[in-house]
């Protein structure tokens, strides 16, 4: 009865600390690699291409000719777990692990349409969220550490509206694909292994710009996240919301000179990740939620451009990113407060195509981690850090 009871406490706490990945591990920025040059900063208004439109709507009303970017980003996670110690009611050992993270790719696209003076639309695709994260099938605390590999892709139409010299208002549906993959074991046996799990949802965006003038402007965006379920071959079922993201940002470009300076404020509500819902588990468990509590985030970002002749564009940009997780931790989905140190470039072929680059170093905070399954008879004491190096290339044009 006990080993029964523990299998299942086993299974009930891996299922959220797994699935959460998609929700909070790391929130991926990968609309374009102009944007991992400058840690984003200035992101909802800039417009120097088409990838503006998954930060703000309204932006696409700033192109009077079709505007298209296609691209990719690297993020590559190194994540250590140190001073780790893993009891059992009858043993203890080191749990200690230096390599846990892995390289993920997430692409890129976006198509931008001007209709007229007043209306454009447009569409993309892109990543909003994701993680990676991969102990040895031999790792000591195997029920607390495995292999976590979500990511989420985002459909997107869009339209934009010019009111007047001013003000632009825009709108737009999404709709979310996310998969994933999560496997613990413990006693040499698996207890959670959901292969392959996916499932749509939809939401949606809004956004307005306000243009001082054509060196000065303002963006804010909202973005509504829904509700997500994904379901596997076996009919294994998680649901958890997703959080909604507001920004501001700001772009001006200094007089007479070859210069730009651009910010943003990002807030992301993981305050609404209360719990996440589960059924059909192969190994069935007491109830059918359970509570894990996070906390609303913030990114401040601040970025500078350097218009340097007509074939190169220089950037470079800092983010403070705050964490998602609060007094619940984990070694499988490792997070904290992160500083981002971003640079990057633009080379324009001619007038109207150009290639980027972006590179970012993310650096993350150590936190001490405290997990126990069935009330303490399974424990992991921790310290854990996750730093991440960021890579992006896009080609854009214009016709």
């Amino acid at each position: 009865m006990r080993t029964r009871l523990l299998t299942q406490s086993i299974v009930a706490a891996l299922a959220v600390a797994s699935t959460s990945a998609m929700a909070a591990g790391f929130q991926l920025n990968a609309q374009s690699a102009t944007g991992i040059g400058r840690a984003f900063a200035g992101d909802a208004v800039i417009a120097d291409n088409a990838a503006v439109m998954a930060r703000n709507p309204a932006a696409m009303a700033l192109f009077d000719e079709k505007a298209f970017s296609i691209g990719f980003e690297t993020i590559t996670t190194d994540i250590k777990v140190s001073d780790a110690e893993y009891t059992t009611p009858f043993s203890s050992a080191n749990a200690d692990y230096d390599e846990a993270g892995g390289t993920s790719i997430a692409p890129n696209i976006h198509l931008i349409v001007p209709v007229n003076e007043k209306f454009a639309y447009g569409v993309n695709a892109y990543s909003n969220f994701g993680t990676k994260t991969e102990f040895s099938d031999d790792y000591v605390a195997s029920a607390f550490g495995g292999l976590t590999d979500v990511k989420s892709f985002n459909f997107g139409l869009s339209g934009s509206y010019r009111v007047n010299d001013n003000w632009s208002f825009g709108a737009g549906l999404d709709l979310i694909y996310g998969q994933g993959s999560m496997k613990r074991s413990f006693a040499g046996s698996d207890i959670l292994n959901i292969d392959g799990a996916d499932g749509f949802a939809a939401g949606f965006n809004l956004g307005t710009v306000y243009e001082l003038d054509e060196n000065n402007r303002f963006g804010f965006s909202y973005r509504y996240s829904p509700e997500f379920e994904a379901e596997d071959d076996k009919g294994q079922k998680l649901v958890l919301p997703l959080p909604d993201i507001a920004e501001f940002s700001g772009y001006h470009k200094l007089e007479d000179t070859k210069f730009a300076v651009h910010y943003s404020i990002q807030y992301i509500g993981w305050g609404s990740f209360d719990q996440i819902d589960f059924e059909n588990l192969e190994k069935p468990i007491p109830g059918n939620s359970k509570v894990y509590a996070w906390q609303d985030g913030w990114h401040y970002s601040l970025g500078g451009t350097y218009f340097l002749n007509d074939k190169w564009t220089l950037r470079a940009g800092y983010m403070y990113d705050t964490s998602a997780q609060d007094k619940v931790t984990s070694i499988s989905v490792p997070d904290s407060d992160r500083q981002w140190l971003s640079a990057g470039f633009t080379y324009h072929f001619d007038a109207k195509s150009n290639l980027d680059f972006g590179f970012t170093y993310l650096m993350g905070k150590e936190v001490d981690v405290n997990e126990d399954l069935m009330d303490g008879l399974l424990e992991v004491n921790a310290k854990t850090q996750a730093n991440a190096i960021l890579m992006g290339l896009q080609y854009s044009r214009s016709f």
